[in-house]
């Protein structure tokens, strides 16, 4: 009994490390910008298409495909928050989800009418090698992916932390006037945000590739997972958003074992809808956010 909790806990922790590096760029792009990307999940389908492809077409490892990923994702958010996000920041709010969802849409049906709508999936020699420890069975790609996402997220809070820029992001998320008053180029950050927020996501992609099949909406599934994440650990809350990450793959994973597997999204759904209930801030965020 105790070595099946171990064992679900396990999953659920790998699972959801993935899920905070998911959140987290959705996160960092609202905290600084005040600005929900509808668009979120179809960066991550894109992302795996392209580490699908790298892979069928020329053999590139998943893993390694992070590299080009991460600088072409930079520079995809950059011209996507020059053309889309900045003529529209300071516009009405409906304006500002118009405009995320319809490039949803556009990427999806863009997805669709290249690829089609098969089922994609990348075979590696390492896809079911298991590590066991004293009677527990770990996922060596799992185990990869969250490490991969652990570090990812440690570097990103090191960096928002301790360099000049991420002090910069951190005072412009706080206060965007007072940031400007204080010599901060305010529009700068918005694309340093953006950029990076997309290269989290991005990144993500990559590391679930060889974990899930990759289809034109496998990005609508994960991004509503991701804002129940956002949601569970506050809106603008970076540390909320790795902890709910965290939270909620142990719930799937739980819920799923013990339930049904068919139910699962039944369960952190039901988590989504106490918070907005009882605690619309999210866990560890601000208050006056839940509007």
């Amino acid at each position: 009994m105790i070595q099946t909790i171990l064992q679900l806990a396990i999953n659920g922790i790998l699972l959801g490390g993935v899920y905070a590096l998911i959140s987290i760029g959705l996160t960092l792009i609202f905290g600084v910008m005040n600005i929900i990307n509808f668009a979120h999940g179809e960066f991550l389908m894109l992302s795996m298409y392209i580490t699908f492809w790298l892979f069928h077409l020329y053999g590139v490892d998943p893993y390694l495909s992070i590299l080009l990923i991460m600088p072409l994702f930079f520079l995809l958010g950059i011209f996507v928050q020059r053309v889309i996000i900045q003529p529209i920041l300071n516009a009405p709010h409906i304006a500002q989800i118009f405009a995320t969802v319809g490039l949803s849409i556009v990427m999806q049906n863009a997805a669709l009418l290249a690829w089609k709508a098969d089922y994609r999936s990348i075979r590696v020699d390492y896809g079911i090698s298991n590590i066991k420890v004293s009677g527990l069975i770990i996922s060596f790609p799992r185990l990869v992916t969250f490490a991969i996402a652990i570090a990812i997220v440690m570097g990103l809070f090191i960096f928002l932390k301790e360099t000049l820029i991420g002090k910069a992001i951190r005072a412009t998320a706080q206060n965007a006037r007072a940031a400007l008053l204080m010599g901060i180029n305010t529009k700068r950050i918005y694309y340093l945000a953006f950029a990076l927020g997309t290269v989290c996501v991005g990144i993500a992609g990559g590391l679930l590739a060889p974990l899930y099949p990759t289809f034109p909406t496998v990005g609508s599934f994960f991004v509503l997972i991701a804002f129940v994440i956002v949601v569970l650990g506050g809106m603008g809350s970076m540390v909320g958003a790795f902890l709910g990450g965290l939270l909620i793959g142990i719930v799937e994973v739980f819920s799923g074992f013990y339930i049904d597997l068919a139910l699962k999204e039944l369960f952190y759904f039901i988590v989504f809808i106490s918070i907005l209930i009882f605690r619309p801030s999210g866990l560890m965020g601000k208050r006056g956010l839940a509007r």
